[in-house]
């Protein structure tokens, strides 16, 4: 008889909680009636600048089905987990679940931008990947060279040699789900060997946490930059001011013309009454003057919400891992 549900949970925290979340989204999208090509990654919105799909694509499914499959899966390969011994574990599991995410998502939008430019297949720019198992097929991929005496059961009655099982998958899935994104999963199979072969290493503590932070803070810039979302504090002030003379170029022809903005009346006839009109280079020491104040003003509103960011990574960073000193690899 195996193990009460309840200690296999605490024997696989990190495949707990991914699973927790990718049921959660699941639930939420199905909630909202939000269509997978909103929240997917395709080659057309990444060109758009759509970068934020690379993370909302991998938790994201179509179907239970889609879920139940792939969470399955996770589940059998959460015994990473509990391979401390050969180098593995919970921190190598949550480090290198983050790489993959990312590598995966770079991997597919790679792979679609050589079949559409080089070999002219427009038919990959519309082509949306969604789905956790490109993640899946990494870690399936990096315990058949860690462990390849191990089996991936799934469902509870298939069970497969591990040390087959990235390839065979690859080609039942393509079989059985046409619809299956063969490119998504080949570049989880590539991403998981680049971690076991030890391409891809160094991961620590310090170098997951601050990779957290970049994701977090270039997810919110794409969201913010793409229109799909307003983010207020992403805002920045303009620092022009109409009341003051401005330098713009025109285009004109294959060329670019300089054009300075007439001065506003007012001042103008000052200064043809006192006739210094010819000589008004002080005043333009004081709209210089004064645009460097806006914009230094500007700028230490900037700093002012990065401290802030700094601050609760550091924050988070001792929550997670305690006062230990960074190990830089």
């Amino acid at each position: 008889m195996g193990k009460p549900i309840f200690y296999e949970i605490l024997e696989k925290p990190a495949t707990s909680c991914v699973i927790g979340i990718c049921t959660a989204i699941w639930f939420y999208i199905q909630k909202k009636n939000i269509g997978y090509s909103h929240v997917g990654l395709s080659y057309e919105a990444a060109v758009e600048g759509h970068y934020w799909r690379i993370i909302t694509s991998a938790f994201s499914h179509v179907s239970i089905i889609h879920l139940v499959f792939n969470m399955s899966a996770l589940w059998s390969l959460g015994v990473v987990e509990q391979l401390g011994h050969i180098g593995l574990g919970v921190e190598f599991y949550l480090h290198y679940s983050l790489v993959l995410v990312v590598l995966s998502g770079v991997l597919v939008l790679g792979a679609y931008h050589v079949l559409i430019q080089r070999f002219k297949l427009e038919y990959f720019r519309r082509v949306t990947a969604v789905g956790y198992s490109c993640v899946v097929f990494g870690w399936m991929t990096i315990l058949a060279v860690k462990q390849p005496s191990s089996k991936l059961n799934l469902f509870g009655f298939l069970s497969l040699p591990i040390s087959f099982a990235p390839f065979e998958s690859l080609v039942f899935t393509s079989i059985i789900v046409p619809q299956a994104s063969f490119v998504g999963h080949l570049s989880g199979i590539i991403g998981g060997y680049a971690i076991a072969w030890g391409l891809i290493h160094g991961m620590n503590n310090y170098w997951a946490v601050s990779m957290l932070g970049w994701i977090i803070f270039l997810f919110m810039w794409s969201l913010k930059r793409s229109g799909a979302f307003d983010i207020k504090f992403l805002e920045i002030e303009s620092v022009t001011d109409p009341s003051l003379p401005s330098v713009r170029f025109l285009a004109s022809g294959n060329g670019r013309t300089l054009q300075m903005t007439s001065l506003p009346l007012a001042i103008v006839g000052t200064f043809v009454d006192h006739g210094k009109f010819p000589n008004c280079s002080y005043m333009y020491f004081q709209m210089v003057l004064y645009q460097l104040i806006r914009l230094f003003d500007t700028f230490s509103s900037y700093l002012n919400v990065m401290s802030k960011v700094l601050m609760y990574r550091s924050f988070a960073t001792h929550l997670l891992i305690g006062m230990v000193p960074y190990n830089f690899v």
